[in-house]
């Protein structure tokens, strides 16, 4: 599997000698339609697949990549959980997919785990969040040299998860999203695995195989997710297109993407009807993680939404800081907030009754909120006693 193609003008390239088209587009990798079914499985087989003890090397004739031993081994087979402890009367059946569940918390270990697979020497990204700290790791894994570059204004305790794994770590002064294609047409002597590179959405796309394949022989309905550069909702899609083309699914679920109002320029464009995104002015957002105002793959994302029929979302800032709580205390996930965009999402398509009580949702809830900082817990909710009053006040809660 060595070709690239652009999703837009159908323009083809041997994989290393282009990281984007000439018509400005981002590339994929192209899939025969032989390659693609569903592993372990005779056919027309709908044996349950057992999630948990599987990753996502088992769609290796899919992937651009062998399975590679070690930390990138272990990449994707993530747990897809039915909630209905968050669900509401009128509103969809609701399934989790726990992507924090990954290596080092997060759904970016899918991509990362392919581009370690593929490319040999040191590699590189440009994040200051999950994907710099899922590259740091699987270098440190593999003993390669990796290069982080991050934002100037990255928090010290962001740069503290990322370092513990020995990166080679620069705060960049300047225009950090322009950083992101001095990258792609520079010649660094590094591979550098960005968040919508060819190989990460090659790797990214094994979480729609997951979840279609769960729910054999029919698919859900919809696919909500959160989206910042678009590479995510790129391999989503890839993934329904290939398992459409090789007739392994009757229909396509619609993708639906969730942003922060504060910073949202996917949902803007669907708003307007546009077929492209522009950039735009962001405001601070909780939702550091998809804080992303000129997303590379954002028209592809857009594309990915306009041919399943769904929709982008805004979510505003009160409304996805108190999913970040509801899901923490109603469903005991603890997620960041640029995680709980997606529930907050479906609770809007519900009420607009976009989805409907009899339909099946899948959620990808990107990363694990246990690596987030949070605000400072409110005081009413931590209460100072004296030990002899423990056995009273505990009857009292009991009673």
């Amino acid at each position: 599997m060595d070709r690239l193609v652009c999703y837009d003008c159908g323009a083809s390239y041997s994989f290393g000698t282009a990281a984007r088209c000439t018509c400005g587009e981002p590339l994929w990798f192209e899939t025969d339609d032989e390659a693609v079914s569903w592993p372990g499985a005779d056919p027309g087989s709908t044996d349950a697949v057992s999630y948990g003890h599987d990753s996502l090397w088992r769609y290796e004739s899919v992937l651009p990549a062998v399975a590679p031993v070690g930390l990138a081994a272990a990449a994707g087979g993530t747990p897809l959980l039915r909630t209905p402890s968050i669900e509401t009367a009128d509103g969809p059946r609701v399934h989790l997919k726990l992507e924090g569940t990954n290596p080092t918390g997060s759904f970016k270990d899918r991509g990362t785990a392919v581009g370690i697979g593929r490319v040999d020497g040191p590699v590189g990204t440009v994040s200051h969040g999950n994907m710099a700290l899922s590259v740091a790791a699987h270098a440190a894994a593999t003993d390669r040299e990796a290069v982080i570059l991050v934002a100037e204004d990255t928090p010290d305790s962001r740069l503290a998860m990322i370092a513990q794994h020995d990166p080679h770590l620069f705060r960049v002064r300047g225009d950090y999203g322009r950083l992101y294609y001095d990258t792609l047409e520079g010649d660094f002597g590094v591979t550098f695995l960005n968040s919508d590179s060819p190989l990460q959405v090659a790797g990214q796309k094994t979480v729609a195989y997951e979840i279609c394949e769960a729910f054999r022989p029919e698919v859900p309905d919809a696919i909500v997710l959160p989206v910042s550069s678009g590479g995510q909702a790129s391999g989503v899609w890839k993934a329904l297109r290939e398992l459409d083309s090789a007739g392994l699914i009757a229909d396509l679920p619609r993708i639906y993407l969730a942003q922060a109002a504060r910073c949202d320029p996917i949902a803007q464009a669907y708003r307007r009807g546009a077929s492209r995104v522009d950039p735009v002015t962001d405001e601070p957002t909780a939702a550091v993680s998809i804080n992303n105002a000129d997303p590379p793959s954002g028209n592809r994302a857009l594309a990915a939404v306009h041919d399943t029929n769904g929709a982008v979302l805004s979510i505003a800032e009160e409304t996805l800081l108190a999913e970040t709580k509801r899901l923490a205390s109603d469903a005991g996930i603890a997620v960041e907030p640029s995680c709980a965009v997606a529930t907050a999402a479906v609770q809007e398509l519900s009420e607009s009754t976009e989805l409907g009580s009899d339909e099946d949702v899948a959620v990808v809830v990107t990363g694990s909120g246990y690596k987030y900082e949070s605000p400072e817990t409110e005081s009413t909710a931590v209460r100072e006693i004296d030990r002899g009053d423990v056995p009273a006040a505990v009857r009292d809660l009991a009673s």
